[in-house]
């Protein structure tokens, strides 16, 4: 999508469809305020009102965008209503949309049209050219284009890193495996990442029998990337980290799931691809911080040399873990990679993503992501970041009685303590593989994957759900 600032009352161009953001109780005038007393039209959020293009402008369609109450509109409120205006005209059969009315935060009105406007169609050979969305260009009009325009560089690289994880997220599982998805991870060199990949051989010599455990089954080799930026000044100081589950695929392995919507699966890897989206947008916007990326690249096959329920794997920690279902599978690929993280890097937090359980779709439904923490500051921060980029979490509890659950006669530990509390004792399991180290969880299995979305600025599919939030939390608190 080209985007483009224009001046405010700028003429607008012959066969251009403009979007008007409009606030609840203001008055029109015209043919406008003619066609809103004919209608139910009020001005309130998501509402759209599609009418007659006025006399005396060349606009080919006009559409007045409700944004509600003026005094609440905030970035987030011109994000959703320039997002809802391109939904409204992307199959209008113009090429360009003018979006008005935005004001101050035109950057991120602008914003919200490319997040609205991503489309995973590379697979698409057949599609009529009627079903495909028509507008090219979009035009925002702002008080200052030029410096509007250069306030959206930072929005850009933003876009850029969510279209990233979105098109990781969305890939087919044979064609994204683990060494697929670490080649891609590879290619953000040209950011100024630095980018180190682990194959099977590094990871035994370290150890890592619980991660390798889980891919063994697969014939596509299990993969450990290391993504680096060093933008702080002082490049030797601590860093931030953020570790992913990438499970490739996830067929449950020999506990193996139903058939059906098994086809989803392919998102399991959605955590890996939140943190290479974190890692895009710092390196893309030059963040003044030292970041660590992890992620943890496997696929979940069942196979005569798949590990079974009843092995007791060995952790890089040394920790023995029993295996009573090969489908709670992430967990023990993070268990090595946190303990990789921590042991390597010593870094001031981690941060870990992960489409976990299904009991935390039970618990919070499809818009909360799950957040757990052994840190009060960084649970806060989280939390904060979370409502400014209106990427929703829930702080849950790591109370200490249930680790019963997860204990085992055999074994330091087994790798899932049952249904009740399952997203719980989840959370729990990975912090035996976390010391003094300040970490959080994040169970994104609620919001990795939209399907409906009933958010704008998210086509259905891959959400990009974290990128965002982490992006905000580090350039607000860790920054120098």
């Amino acid at each position: 999508m080209d985007i483009q600032f224009v001046a405010a009352g700028a003429a607008v161009p012959a066969k251009c469809a403009v979007a008007r953001i409009v606030f609840e109780g203001e008055a029109h005038t015209g043919a406008v305020a003619q066609a809103v007393a004919a209608s139910r039209f009020t001005g309130g959020k998501g509402q759209t009102l599609d009418i007659l293009a006025p006399q005396g402008t060349d606009a080919a369609r006009l559409v007045l965008v409700g944004a509600g109450k003026r005094e609440a509109f905030d970035a987030v409120g011109a994000e959703n209503a320039a997002a809802t205006a391109y939904n409204a005209l992307k199959a209008s059969g113009l090429e360009v949309l003018r979006v008005e009315g935005a004001g101050a935060l035109a950057a991120n009105a602008a914003f919200g049209v490319r997040l609205a406007s991503y489309r995973f169609d590379r697979y698409r050979t057949k599609e009529p050219a009627e079903k495909k969305p028509s507008i090219l260009r979009t035009e925002v009009a702002a008080d200052d284009p030029d410096g509007t325009l250069t306030a959206f560089a930072d929005f850009a690289a933003l876009a850029d890193a969510i279209s990233f994880t979105r098109d990781l997220v969305s890939e087919p599982p044979n064609v994204l495996y683990p060494a697929e998805f670490a080649r891609r991870a590879k290619a953000l060199e040209t950011l100024g990442l630095e980018v180190e990949i682990l194959g099977e051989a590094e990871m035994m010599k370290l150890g890592m029998g619980s991660l390798l455990a889980v891919g063994q089954g697969s014939i596509r080799e299990s993969q450990l990337v290391v993504m680096k930026w060093m933008g702080a000044a002082d490049k030797s100081a601590q860093p931030i980290a953020f570790v992913g589950k990438g499970v490739c695929f996830d067929t449950g392995g020999i506990s193996i799931k139903p058939a059906e919507n098994m086809e989803d699966m392919k998102w399991d890897m959605g955590g890996a691809g939140t943190v290479a989206g974190v890692m895009h947008v710092l390196a893309g916007r030059k963040a003044k911080v030292n970041a660590i990326g992890i992620l943890g690249l496997v696929e979940n096959m069942p196979d005569g040399n798949s590990y079974r329920p009843g092995d007791v794997l060995t952790s890089m920690s040394g920790q023995t873990i029993e295996v009573v279902n090969t489908d709670a599978e992430g967990r023990l690929v993070l268990a090595d990679a946190l303990w990789y993280c921590q042991d390597r890097f010593k870094p001031k937090f981690m941060v870990d993503l992960a489409t976990l359980t299904g009991a935390i779709i039970i618990a919070l439904g499809n818009d909360l992501a799950g957040c757990y923490a052994n840190n009060e500051e960084l649970a806060s921060n989280l939390l904060e970041a979370g409502k400014a980029e209106d990427e929703g979490l829930w702080r849950m509890p790591l109370p200490d009685a249930y680790n019963k659950q997860i204990d085992s006669m055999i074994a330091d530990m087994k790798n899932t303590g049952g249904r009740p509390g399952g997203s719980i004792t989840a959370a729990l399991f990975l912090q035996r593989y976390v010391n003094n180290v300040p970490w959080a969880h994040l169970d994104i299995a609620s919001t990795a994957w939209k399907k409906p979305s009933s958010v704008p600025t998210v086509p259905d599919g891959a959400v990009g759900f974290g990128v965002r939030l982490l992006n905000r939390m580090v350039r607000d608190k860790y920054e120098g």
